[in-house]
């Protein structure tokens, strides 16, 4: 009988190719130990790399996207303080009475949260603001509006405390100050377009509007309005795609005005200029001596001084220090090379503006 190899002990009873989970988990913590520790950040070009250190990564809302920087929202802002002056103004003299207007706040919201906002009862007045695109909305506080009626018919302005929707009279009476809050706030962007506002309808209810998208972007001006004892507050809602044509022409206009200004405007010489002389002498810094040695220099004595004195001469035109250069000689003549200008002094600059102001 042939003898048959021997068995190892060692060789598994039952072999198999499958791993358990706790084989697969011992294999994971050897091959990325420290991947629960780090963060993964993906650059726009594509890189990859630690997040560790790569700035502050901030939460972005997609629901509610912001159009406007704060630097154009600042802008915007102080446009619309100088419309609140302009239409407070106007507004006291049409109604002869005191219209107080200030500025409650200016955001942007979506047109679904801005007509949600909208009270019931209320008073909404929708424009156009040609030849820009889309709807405007204006509304108004029944009470407010009530209180300006009675005010036009000849009254003393006294707060109406009625909660009612406004009569076909008491709109048309309303118009007329509608069209001046309008006009001032097309009137602001003159600068960049001339607008003309027109009324196209008046809502009591804003839950059923449908100028807009319900995802567009609305620029919300809300005014606190103080009329006689009547203290309310007057919404106006633009979208963004209406004034966004005007809000780069802004933009492209400041840059504009910022370039100019930053390049150095040169006087213009002037013909009377030509006989005009300025007496100029050259001087240095050279030492320093005691009464005693001043005292005691006789003609022929020699003062040393330091051969680079020469190349830190300092031109004096008028009395003042303008130029630092060197000075030598150009065949019989002493010549003066200009190598910096010396920056005048702030009291310098002073008599200068002041000199200006005096010759024009």
């Amino acid at each position: 009988m042939a003898d048959q190899p021997p068995v190892s002990p060692a060789a598994p009873a039952a072999a198999t190719s499958f791993l358990d989970q706790s084989e697969i988990d011992k294999l994971l913590a050897q091959s990325i130990p420290q991947a629960s520790t780090q963060s993964l950040l993906i650059h726009a070009n594509g890189k990859h790399g630690d997040a560790k250190g790569a700035g502050k990564v901030e939460t972005y809302d997609f629901r509610n996207p912001v159009f406007l920087s704060e630097v154009e929202l600042r802008r915007l802002r102080l446009l619309h303080e100088d419309y609140i002056r302009y239409l407070s103004a106007r507004l006291s003299l049409f109604l002869r009475m005191e219209f107080g207007l200030k500025m409650a706040r200016l955001t942007t919201v979506t047109y679904s949260k801005f007509t949600e906002s909208l009270p019931s009862p209320t008073h909404i007045c929708l424009f156009k603001a040609e030849p820009m695109l889309g709807v405007g909305i204006l509304d108004i506080n029944p009470r407010l509006a009530l209180t300006i009626a009675d005010r036009l018919l000849g009254g003393r302005g006294h707060s109406v405390k009625a909660e009612r929707y406004l009569t076909e009279i008491e709109m048309a009476l309303l118009e007329d100050v509608i069209l001046i809050v309008l006009e001032e706030w097309c009137g602001q962007w003159k600068v960049e377009q001339d607008l003309h506002a027109h009324i196209i309808g008046h809502e009591n209810n804003g839950r059923f509007l449908q100028t807009s998208p319900k995802d567009a972007i609305i620029l919300a001006l809300t005014l606190e309005v103080n009329f006689g004892d009547c203290s309310e507050q007057m919404q106006i809602g633009v979208p963004y795609y209406t004034i966004e044509p005007l809000v780069k022409k802004m933009q492209a206009r400041r840059q504009k005005d910022a370039a100019v200004a930053s390049v150095e405007k040169r006087a213009a010489w002037q013909k009377s200029y030509d006989h005009i002389t300025m007496p100029v002498r050259a001087e240095w810094d050279a030492l320093e001596l005691s009464l005693r040695e001043v005292s005691s220099l006789r003609v022929g004595d020699v003062i040393e001084m330091p051969a680079e004195l020469m190349q830190q001469t300092r031109l004096v035109l008028n009395g003042t220090p303008k130029f630092i250069g060197t000075i030598g000689l150009d065949t019989d003549r002493v010549a003066f090379q200009l190598a910096k200008k010396i920056p005048a002094s702030p009291e310098d600059q002073n008599q200068a503006k002041h000199d200006g102001r005096k010759n024009t």
